[in-house]
């Protein structure tokens, strides 16, 4: 029987909010940061486009295990749309493929708003991930198929026109649930005002529960990054080849500045009921086995609850008849 492999990088866990730049791919985004940390696993929650910028929530270690409830979180984007132009990739990045002169004036684009607020039916862009018969639209659309995307319901809480710069671009804030494209947003747009329009620049600026104040950069990071400690004169001269001797293992490098950027695991599910456990019910959590949970204010039903001891993360899992029983138990 072959046998497992030792994990590479650190038992870290927690999530780093990250501040994408232009140009990075979202997975390209998560091994950069799996190497600067150093980390055994490394996931995000909801993908950016590489020529989008802003909010991408990275989870390190066991925080991997709370990315569906970041998923689902409400997020906030800042957008310019080019009126004039369809693109096939609704952004910068797809050939032109409709024009018009017109262009839109501040009272129009205002009175169509309503109409994408509230719960509304979207199609996704043709370039996107959404899966076709098991294979990627994005995929089948850069091997040149034109393919019949469902439309669905996406929710949108908010939306609003900043401003019209002197470029003639209309700059918006969406507020939005999951599963919502904005580049579909200028698209549609584009056609009701009958003129056409494509997204010129996109920056996620939210992703509940994380907001602007918990940004971190790349540039940030790296100077962060700690370098192998130099050796002393004594190791140099004893891993020297006269002194017929192998080299000390290198000292470890000391991740502790980088390591403070990182947020608490629990931070993804402040929206869950919040339950504390003794020392000894959190024993009987660790080992996977339900709890009764005592005091006058104890909930006696709940679907999703946080389970919690000594103010960390312990346990996700829910509340039935008075007991917890656990869902997802997490070692770090």
């Amino acid at each position: 029987m072959a046998r497992r492999g030792k994990k590479k990088g650190r038992p870290v866990s927690g999530w780093v909010i990250f501040d994408k730049p232009k140009g990075m791919g979202s997975t390209e985004a998560v091994s950069k940061i799996k190497w600067l940390f150093n980390v055994e696993k490394a996931g995000h929650a909801g993908t950016l486009d590489p020529l989008a910028s802003g909010m991408l929530p990275i989870a390190l270690g066991e925080a991997t295990k709370t990315v569906p409830y970041v998923m689902d979180g409400t997020k906030i984007y800042s957008f310019t749309v080019t009126w004039g132009e369809e693109r096939s990739t609704d952004d910068l990045e797809g050939p032109v493929t409709e024009t018009s002169d017109k262009r839109p004036a501040e009272a129009d684009i205002l009175a169509l708003l309503p109409k994408y607020t509230g719960i509304i039916q979207q199609t996704p862009p043709q370039f996107s991930a959404i899966k076709i018969d098991g294979e990627r639209a994005y995929d089948l659309a850069r091997s040149g198929e034109t393919v019949a995307i469902p439309s669905r319901e996406v929710e949108i809480d908010r939306l609003e026109l900043v401003e019209i710069n002197e470029a003639g671009q209309a700059v918006f804030e969406v507020e939005c649930g999951k599963g919502t494209y904005v580049r579909s947003l200028a698209r549609d747009m584009g056609r009701d005002l009958e003129c056409f329009g494509h997204i010129a620049e996109l920056r996620r600026m939210e992703v509940a529960p994380f907001n602007e104040d918990d940004f971190i950069t790349l540039q940030e990071l790296e100077a962060a990054w700690p370098p192998l400690p130099p050796k002393s004169e004594d190791e140099e001269a004893e891993a020297s080849p006269a002194s017929g001797t192998s080299p000390a293992p290198a000292a470890p490098r000391d991740f502790s500045v980088l390591d403070d950027f990182i947020i608490d695991t629990g931070a993804a599910l402040e929206d869950l009921v919040q339950v504390a456990l003794s020392d000894d019910q959190a024993h009987r959590v660790r080992m996977g086995n339900p709890v009764i949970l005592r005091g006058r204010d104890a909930p006696l039903e709940a679907d999703e609850v946080c389970a919690n001891h000594k103010n960390r993360l312990l346990a996700i899992g829910y509340i039935e008849q008075g007991m917890f029983k656990p869902k997802r138990v997490f070692t770090q």
